[in-house]
């Protein structure tokens, strides 16, 4: 390889971890909103101590499992803002197997933070808010709100 080919090698390199990171994922990736234009989220907000979480939680893991990743994104923000090794023992304690967010994206999507929990949000491939979903959900009730959404008017 050329000394030239090498520099503009490395150059490429650099540019590309350069590229900002809005956030960090609870087992230390970077996040990016970016990654998730095109995509259909849906942002969990759930707590240790909030039992219908506990219901719910395996739901969202089936929906996360279920989709290919080009599809949809489940993502999980601890309400109480537990962080660090804390938050992963809590995530394992609670068979949580969705990505946790370590940053609260509600200021990025323009949403109030939830009074009741569990809340999901639901962000639509352009980036809207399409939903806000208030308690325990299943699978079939998140998938819902895709059809639903994405129907012509």
């Amino acid at each position: 390889m050329t000394a030239t080919k090498s520099a503009g090698l490395f150059l490429l390199i650099v540019v590309a971890s350069c590229a900002p990171i809005d956030f960090e994922y609870a087992d230390g990736a970077a996040g990016r909103y970016s990654e998730w234009r095109g995509h259909w989220v849906f942002i969990n907000y759930w707590a240790e101590w909030c039992a219908p979480c506990r219901y719910e939680i395996p739901q969202l893991n089936a929906l996360n499992k279920a989709q290919p990743a080009n599809d949809l994104r489940v993502v999980g923000v601890n309400f109480d803002g537990v962080e660090g090794d804390a938050l992963r023992a809590l995530m394992q304690r609670m068979s949580i197997e969705f990505p946790v967010t370590t940053k609260d994206p509600r200021e990025r999507f323009g949403y109030e933070l939830p009074v009741v929990l569990p809340t999901t949000v639901v962000i639509d491939p352009n980036g809207e808010v399409a939903a806000t979903l208030v308690g325990p959900q299943t699978e079939s009730t998140l998938r819902a709100v895709m059809e639903v959404s994405a129907a012509p008017t």
